[in-house]
């Protein structure tokens, strides 16, 4: 692996290709999220017991932040479901105290207001081709190039 970037470099440019820090408070926000139900499971564990809410909303907040890491195109959509399992904690797993359901709703948030970088301004840029449809389309007349 000659490659004349260094760790820090291929982890820098990884990096800004996803929504790095709205992922990782949502997988913190899950993590204490499931600490609390995994703390009183020996407790509460009986027929009825809405802790397993808990554990299902604390790994749906988990699940939502390494998804992010994997498909970050689908980043609003997982930020959405984020913030609804980590509010929805607060039944099962008392929120893990309510620094997880705050962390979550950041985190959430930070994955709903990122956007993917876009090209370099050489790709953006179109051919004069195209000039014409869009002053046909300005007009309303038909122009024909010569």
């Amino acid at each position: 692996m000659n490659s004349t970037y260094s760790k820090r470099e291929r982890f820098k440019n990884w990096r800004a290709r996803r929504p790095f820090s709205g992922a990782t408070l949502c997988i913190l926000s899950g993590l204490i999220i499931l600490w609390v139900p995994a703390k009183l499971y020996e407790v509460a564990a009986a027929p009825g017991s809405i802790l397993f809410v808990g554990f299902f909303l604390g790994g749906l907040t988990l699940l939502m932040g390494v998804l992010s890491y994997i498909m970050p195109r689908l980043s609003t959509l997982l930020g959405v479901l984020a913030i609804f399992s980590s509010v929805l904690s607060i039944m099962g797993a008392l929120g893990g105290f309510l620094i997880g359901t705050i962390l979550g709703i950041i985190g959430g948030s930070l994955l709903i207001a990122w956007k993917p970088e876009m090209g370099t301004n050489d790709s953006i840029k179109q051919p004069n081709q195209d000039h014409f449809a869009e002053k046909e389309v300005a007009s309303g007349k038909e122009v024909l190039p010569e």
